[in-house]
């Protein structure tokens, strides 16, 4: 399978380039119906029928079925095609015209042989079109090697991950039938950033919170007005201080209770996990790191509070000498088994309303203002729980013997990623075994302007799935 992949290296990589050339945030509709279009034709060329799943109102969900005769089990690979948003002005390529570098950052256009270590630079070329290409090139793989599964192979696209998965619940339930699956591999995420690959059985939950805390009706001039009428700047700095400190620890109330204790099994493949934070620091440009001493591997397995953004007033030659009338907080939270998002906005409440604010949900009136002396506006976006899967269940360890013999060593494996997948989806009431195979290299951009892909990793994703397809049992 190494030897189909080496031979045909350019044409994956035109195939995924392709691929990439069609823009695809989740709210363009005719660019995702052309996402969706493109995946059904990619399995038409291999003689396999993709179908498309409707529900009004959300992206297409894509679906294909490789069914291996006698097989009693059916596992299932998911990946997404939709992309986050994109401000091409930070770009320095167009975000939808990909472009091959070497490893200097150099352009190469039509190239005879690929460098491992040149990078494709578009959005989704990471997060997460290459793993939909990957999955298919496996698929080429073992059909060349003449190998036939010994399970049903289900592949399933989503089309609006970025923004949330508003609709894969619905999806799930409406076309149960079409999802069901005994085991899910979600192919999304970067691989440990030593550059191992790694096999991650958990994912944080998340949910949001925008907030707003008031001052005086209108703004008013600092000197006239300074130290008598309330900063709400100041009052929200002050506010997010309570709620957690510099290094990361939250001080709200009970917010650890909940927290699970790992298992034997996840502390001593945490053991193992290859500590990459010396590296990262000079990577970051970072002298310190959050923690008090924790490494990265433990502080992404505890629950975490970010302040995403704060606006209020201007700066530099915009300022003025203003007490504002409005300060706003963007935040996201990320949670642990077995945090709940309604456990969170519960304790959140309570521990704003402690620090003497009056809780609102829309902008006060003039009597709400002169009643209360402290009023904060709260708007919760959905959020989703968090998901784990045991390290010791069967399904979970065939899948490392498997991926050991692969690779040549054991994958990483990590109890959770740091990121927020909706797992609890698939895990559905069966406690369906979700593991997480991710395949992009950890600086990717994920989200962020010039995403790319190391074309090694690509390679590594192809010789994994390829295993996963022809082995598993």
């Amino acid at each position: 399978m190494r030897a189909w992949r080496v031979q045909h290296e350019l044409e994956i990589v035109r195939e995924l380039t392709t691929f990439l050339a069609i823009p695809n945030i989740a709210s363009d509709a005719p660019n995702i119906e052309r996402n969706a279009g493109a995946i059904v034709e990619m399995f038409s060329r291999r003689q396999i029928e993709a179908r498309t799943l409707r529900i009004a109102g959300a992206p297409p969900l894509i679906v294909a079925d490789m069914r291996a005769p006698g097989a009693t089990r059916t596992i299932a690979f998911y990946a997404h095609y939709d992309g986050q948003p994109v401000d091409p002005s930070q770009w320095r390529s167009a975000p939808w015209q990909p472009e091959l570098r070497d490893a200097a950052g150099v352009r190469v256009d039509q190239p005879a042989k690929l460098d491992p270590e040149w990078r494709l630079y578009a959005r989704s070329s990471s997060d997460d079109k290459a793993a939909i290409v990957g999955l298919l090139a496996a698929l080429d793989a073992i059909r060349t090697a003449h190998l036939t599964p010994h399970v049903n192979v289900k592949f399933v696209f989503e089309g609006e991950e970025e923004a949330g998965s508003p609709h894969l619940a619905a999806y799930l339930a409406k076309f149960a039938d079409d999802l069901h699956a005994d085991a899910w591999l979600l192919c999304d995420g970067p691989v440990h950033q030593s550059r191992r690959v790694q096999i991650v059985f958990g994912a944080r939950g998340t949910t949001d919170l925008e907030l707003t805390i008031y001052g005086p009706m209108r703004p008013l001039h600092s000197g006239h007005y300074g130290n008598w009428a309330p900063n709400p700047i100041v009052m929200l700095t002050h506010l997010l201080d309570s709620m957690r400190d510099e290094e990361g620890r939250i001080l709200i109330d009970g917010y650890y209770d909940d927290v699970r204790a790992l298992t034997a099994a996840e502390k001593e493949a945490l053991a193992a996990v290859p500590d990459a934070d010396d590296a990262l620091r000079h990577e970051l440009g970072l002298a310190r790191t959050e923690g008090s001493g924790k490494t990265l591997k433990e502080q992404i397995l505890l629950p975490a509070i970010n302040v995403r953004g704060i606006s209020s007033g201007h700066v530099g030659a915009q300022a003025s000498n203003t007490i504002q009338s409005e300060a706003h907080a963007s935040i996201d939270l990320r949670l642990v088994p077995a945090e709940t998002p309604e456990s969170v906005r519960a304790r959140v409440e309570r521990h704003i309303e402690k620090q003497g604010y009056f809780l609102v949900k829309t902008p006060p009136d003039l009597a709400t203002r002169l009643a209360h002396p402290r009023i904060a506006m709260l708007a919760w976006g959905a959020g989703y729980p968090p998901g784990r899967t045991s390290m010791d269940l069967p399904f979970s360890r065939e899948v490392v013997a498997i991926m050991t013999a692969a690779l040549g060593s054991m994958p990483i494996r990590m109890p959770t990623l740091g990121g927020s997948v909706p797992m609890y989806l698939f895990e559905g009431r069966e406690h369906t075994p979700v593991l997480i195979l991710p395949i992009a290299n950890h600086d990717n951009n994920q989200h962020a302007a010039n995403e790319n892909l190391r074309l090694q990793n690509l390679w590594d994703g192809i010789e994994i799935y390829a295993a996963l397809m022809a082995e598993l049992k």
